[in-house]
C-alpha cells in the first residue's frame, strides 16, 4: 500500500472509529480459532479495538479441545464424546467426570488467551497497552434436562447474565473473557454452548455488535458470490437456498436471534484471514456477512454536515473523469440540492437535482463500489427513486442526465438516449462539447 492509499484508507476509517468508541461488542472465538496460526493476529486486532475505545466481551469456545481431552480420559471413557442431535444441533451429554475434564480444558484455554493479551510486542497494539483481562462467574446456568428421552446431565443453558457486574468491569477499562461454563445457584457448574452463551451476553448487555469468528468467511449465494449485508429474514432465506455446515449455521442462527432481540448488527468473519475483523468493521464494503433486523439503507436530503462525506464519495469518480469536478465551496453552496444514501449511519452515495427550464437534471450520481447493484436494491437505484419522487413533487415531468461512462446503468433504470438539441435551451448553451457526454432522458409521469 502506497502512502496515498494508506492515507485514504485511514481517513475513510475515521467515521467508524468515532462511531464505535464506548460501544459494546461481544465476540465469539470458537475452539477451532484457538488452534489456528492466525490467532495471534486476531488477538492483536481485538486489542486494537480495545485501544480505540471499544468495550469488549470475548466468549471462547472449546469443542475440539474438549473432544480431544475426553477421548484420552479413562475416567470419562464410558460417556466420552457422546453427542446427541436435537433440531439439527449436536450437543454433548456431560456427566460429572466429563464436566471435570471440561473445566480443566477451559481453564487452560483461558490461561493461553490471557497470555496472548499480555504479550507486549513493540510492533503490536499490545505494546505498553497493559490490557486487563477479567474472568469470573458472571453466568447463572440451568440444566437442559431430558429431551426425547436423553438426559443431558450437566449440559446446560444460560439462565441469567450478570449484566451489571459485566458493565462494571467494562466501565473500568477491562476486557471480559468468558468460558462456556455457567453455575447454578447451588454452585454446580454446567457445560454451555459457546455460541448460545455469546448471544445471551450480547442481548443482556444490549451490545452494538455481536461478532462471530468462523472458518467460513461469509455467507455466499449458490454461485459463491459473497452476501455482505443481509436482513434477518434474507439471511434465513439464503441459508435455506445454500445451506452452510453445522458450525456456520449455528453462528448465523445465533446472530439472527441476537438481532431479533435488539442487537444492532451481527457479523460473521473468518478467523483464518489476517485482518478480516478490521476490514469488516472499518471499510464500507466489508469482507464478511453482516446481519441486521431491517434494511438500514436510507435516502434523505443532504445537510451541511454531509459535505465532507459527499467529497469522499465523489472524489474517485472525479479523478476517473466520470464526474465534473466540484469544489468544496460549491458543494457547500449547493448542498440543499443533494440527496444522500446512508447505510448504518454512513454516507455511501449521493446525487443532485438542478432545475433547467421545464426539466430537471440528475447530476453528480456517485455510489461507493460496495453498495452498487445492477438490480433495484443498490444505493444508486434507491437514490434515483428518491430523486424522481422529489422531482415529481416539484412539478417536473421530465428528467435528464449527462454521462461519459455510465450510459448502460441509466438505460437499465429506464432512461432513453437523446441529443444535445433535446436539452432545455439554458443547458444547451452550457453543454461541454469537448467532454462529449451522452444525453439521456426519462419521463416522470
Amino acid at each position: 500500500m502506497n502512502t496515498q492509499d494508506y492515507a485514504r484508507w485511514f481517513r475513510a476509517s475515521t467515521p467508524y472509529i468515532s462511531a464505535y468508541r464506548q460501544q459494546t461488542f461481544v465476540v465469539l472465538l470458537p475452539g477451532e480459532a484457538l488452534t489456528h496460526p492466525n490467532l495471534v493476529n486476531v488477538v492483536h486486532d481485538l486489542a486494537l479495538l480495545h485501544v480505540l475505545g471499544v468495550r469488549l466481551v470475548i466468549v471462547h469456545g472449546a469443542r475440539p479441545q474438549i473432544t480431544a481431552a475426553l477421548s484420552g480420559s479413562p475416567s470419562a471413557s464410558r460417556s466420552a464424546n457422546r453427542m446427541e442431535t436435537q433440531d439439527g444441533v449436536s450437543r454433548r451429554v456431560t456427566d460429572p467426570d466429563a464436566m471435570q475434564a471440561i473445566a480443566g480444558v477451559c481453564g487452560q484455554l483461558r490461561t493461553e488467551l490471557e497470555a496472548l493479551f499480555s504479550t507486549g510486542v513493540p510492533s503490536s497494539p499490545l505494546h505498553n497497552a497493559e490490557i486487563q483481562i477479567v474472568c469470573g462467574n458472571f453466568i447463572t446456568a440451568r440444566p437442559i434436562g431430558v429431551l426425547d428421552g436423553v438426559d443431558y446431565q450437566l449440559t446446560g443453558r444460560p439462565r441469567r447474565v450478570q449484566a451489571g457486574r459485566l458493565n462494571a468491569m467494562l466501565d473500568a477499562g477491562a476486557i471480559v473473557l468468558l468460558s462456556p461454563i455457567g453455575y447454578s445457584p447451588s454452585g454446580q457448574p454446567f457445560n454451555l454452548a459457546a455460541d448460545e452463551l455469546a448471544g445471551e451476553v450480547a442481548l443482556a448487555l444490549k451490545a452494538r455488535k455481536l461478532i462471530a469468528f468462523d472458518r467460513q468467511p461469509y455467507l455466499a449465494e449458490a454461485d459463491g458470490q459473497r452476501l455482505g449485508n443481509l436482513t434477518r429474514a434474507s439471511a434465513s432465506a439464503a441459508l435455506a437456498s445454500a445451506p452452510a455446515d453445522e458450525a456456520t449455521g449455528r453462528c448465523l442462527a445465533m446472530l439472527a436471534r441476537a438481532v431479533a432481540g435488539g442487537v444492532a448488527s451481527g457479523q460473521l468473519v473468518s478467523y483464518e484471514d489476517d485482518g478480516a475483523l478490521l476490514a469488516e468493521l472499518f471499510t464500507a464494503e466489508g469482507v464478511g456477512t453482516q446481519i441486521t433486523e431491517d434494511d438500514r439503507r436510507i435516502v434523505r436530503p443532504a445537510e451541511p454536515r454531509d459535505v465532507a462525506d459527499i467529497v469522499e464519495v465523489i472524489r474517485p469518480l472525479e479523478e476517473a473523469g466520470m464526474l465534473v469536478k466540484r469544489s468544496r465551496d460549491r458543494l457547500e453552496r449547493e448542498v440543499e440540492r443533494f440527496l444522500v444514501a446512508e447505510v448504518d449511519g454512513f454516507v455511501v452515495g449521493c446525487c443532485a437535482l438542478y432545475p433547467a427550464g421545464d426539466s430537471v437534471e440528475l447530476a453528480c450520481v456517485a455510489v461507493h463500489p460496495a453498495h452498487r447493484s445492477a438490480a433495484g436494491s443498490g444505493a444508486g437505484a434507491r437514490l434515483l427513486a428518491a430523486a424522481e419522487d422529489a422531482a415529481r413533487d416539484q412539478g417536473f415531468e421530465r428528467m435528464f442526465a449527462l454521462t461519459t461512462q455510465s450510459r448502460d446503468w441509466f438505460v437499465e433504470q429506464g432512461f432513453q438516449d437523446g441529443s444535445v438539441e433535446d436539452l432545455p435551451a439554458p443547458k444547451q448553451t452550457l453543454y461541454n462539447h469537448a467532454r462529449g457526454a451522452k444525453v439521456l432522458f426519462k419521463a416522470l409521469t
